[in-house]
């Protein structure tokens, strides 16, 4: 009995499970500015579709006073107490250890002018996913979205 040639199946493997209709990668671009807003509050995704979040932090205010970042929450996640136990963390860009099994996805905290970007894979559940900045207030202050998973 001959043996299946290893690299031919990883190519089979691989082409039959982009046939899932996932859709092409999704690329969405955020800022964050002084007024601790997102410039985009809410964005769909396909299950298992790859994602890349690009952040910059267009204020002008100094990065200690008003720091940005991108945190996508698990569906279980409640946003609020995720952001609150964060507060006394600055070490973990304000994300308590505790809640860290919530982070799907994440940037780094960005001062002015700064920027970074996540790719991800999209959860397989449907369903809204929320992301914050986890800097002090600014959850409160209305710096967040949801990420919406459908069909």
């Amino acid at each position: 009995m001959k043996v299946p040639n290893i690299a031919l199946l990883a190519f089979a493997f691989a082409f039959l499970g982009c046939s899932r209709n996932v859709g092409p990668p999704k690329v969405v671009e955020i800022t964050g500015d002084d007024f601790m807003k997102f410039s985009v509050t809410s964005f769909d995704a396909k299950p298992g579709q790859r994602v890349t979040v690009r952040l910059k932090n267009v204020g002008e205010l100094p990065k200690e006073a008003v720091a940005h970042n991108w945190v996508l929450l698990a569906k279980e996640a409640y946003a609020p107490k995720f952001v609150e136990a964060g507060i006394p963390h600055p070490e973990t860009d304000y994300i308590a250890f505790e809640q860290s099994f919530y982070v799907l996805a994440k940037t780094k905290m960005l001062g002015p002018g700064e920027s970074d970007s996540v790719t991800f894979t999209a959860p397989r559940d449907p369903g809204a996913y929320d992301y914050v900045c986890t800097f002090p207030e600014h959850y409160a202050g209305g710096m967040k979205g949801v990420m919406t998973v459908r069909p």
